[in-house]
């Protein structure tokens, strides 16, 4: 059989990955020379933690497991199995993390609830004032911004991958083809549309009505540490937006604790990834509605600063990197995929939403079996 993908971010890349694991020919189409959009510019988080239950967490558990197993072949993905601590100040904070080690899943995700002095032995870089942690053992990271490189390198090696970047895909083209902004026509046995947050052109054309939206998020990332951050970080605002955590608790914790003026006017939490380098990957902030700002404001930024350096117990390394990005997003937030037939033999596979670094490879995995790859 001869794949066609058409999109190089994380998702394209599995569906991909997984094409040429069953003995199949890839032909791999991105617009731009690589991907530089969301799959890129995100935490490389594999996060469980905060994954609603159901079909939810068993995509990111499988996908978890698929990480590890891809990790172990593609050590340049930089995967660490290095779990996540979710930090509480307060009673009413805490209440929320109990809450969570209470879940009949619990135990699935690796949830402890730990004081203050075990987190700090987990984690000997969070010097600073906390009550506890929810730590979250199944959670794990890679690398963003090298993680297609590393992938397309390894399909590379199999002899049946074709990568041909600078290529947009202008049309569907009768059956199981498609034409590029070259003029060419590429015939195929199945075609797999991951376009992430491109939902102009082409998609608009075969799906007017898309269930999908498009968010906005602002990160940073600082020079080295110079120790290491044995984890990933988390703050308890991100309770807030991670459904694992939906509990009588938290409607206590929303109803009696604001969020910080700029943290509620930018949607924000914090989740905090140390890079190979040593440096922080910090963000985020969300923004739903569009025309989306085609500027980074620094408010978002002093508030994530103030929080970290509360945390961490000490000034945070000076900022080497700011930037924006985009992701698609079901309008249906539980579901963790949009998966349509558009044509005889051509699918749209986009909308992880955030989920998209970590569920991609049981995403592709999925679209392989029910497509009969």
């Amino acid at each position: 059989m001869r794949v066609i993908v058409v999109g190089a971010g994380v998702l394209g890349t599995m569906h991909a990955w997984h094409a040429i694991e069953r003995g199949h020919e890839v032909l791999h189409l991105e617009r731009e020379a690589e991907a530089r959009g969301a799959s890129v510019r995100n935490f490389g988080q594999i996060w469980v933690s905060g994954r609603a239950g159901g079909e939810e967490l068993a995509t990111a558990l499988r996908a978890r497991d698929l990480w590890e197993g891809i990790g172990a072949r593609v050590p340049e993905l930089g995967f660490r199995a290095i779990g996540s601590l979710t930090v509480v100040k307060n009673a009413a904070e805490k209440a929320v993390a109990e809450a969570a080690t209470r879940r009949p899943d619990a135990a699935a995700r690796g949830y402890e609830l730990l004081s203050a002095d075990r987190a700090r032995a987990l984690n000997p870089a969070l010097r600073g004032e906390f009550a506890g942690a929810l730590w979250c053992e199944r959670d794990a990271a890679v690398e963003p911004r090298t993680a297609q490189r590393a992938l397309k390198a390894q399909l590379l090696e199999s002899g049946r991958y074709t990568y041909l970047g600078g290529r947009e895909v202008r049309e569907v083209v009768g059956e199981r083809a498609v034409r590029d902004d070259h003029g060419d026509t590429h015939h195929g046995d199945a075609v797999v549309l991951c376009t992430g947050a491109w939902l102009g052109g082409l998609v608009r054309e075969l799906i007017p009505d898309l269930p999908v939206r498009r968010v906005r998020l602002q990160m940073m990332q600082t020079d080295p540490l110079g120790e290491p951050l044995t984890t990933s970080v988390a703050d308890a605002d991100s309770f807030r937006y991670y459904p694992a955590y939906r509990s009588d608790a938290l409607d206590a914790l929303n109803a009696g604790q604001e969020q910080a003026p700029t943290a509620s006017a930018h949607k924000m939490q914090l989740l905090m990834v140390q890079r190979a380098d040593g440096g922080l990957t910090i963000g985020d902030t969300h923004e739903y509605a569009a025309p989306f700002a085609f500027d980074t404001v620094e408010e978002p930024y002093e508030h994530l600063t103030g929080v970290v350096e509360s945390i961490l117990g000490r000034p945070l390394p000076r900022i080497r990197r700011r930037w924006a990005g985009v992701y698609a997003q079901c309008t249906d937030t539980a579901r963790v995929v949009h998966r349509q037939q558009v044509r005889d033999g051509v699918w749209l596979v986009t909308g992880p939403g955030g989920r998209g670094m970590t569920c991609s490879p049981a995403i592709a995995e999925t679209t392989a079996n029910e497509l009969g790859w």
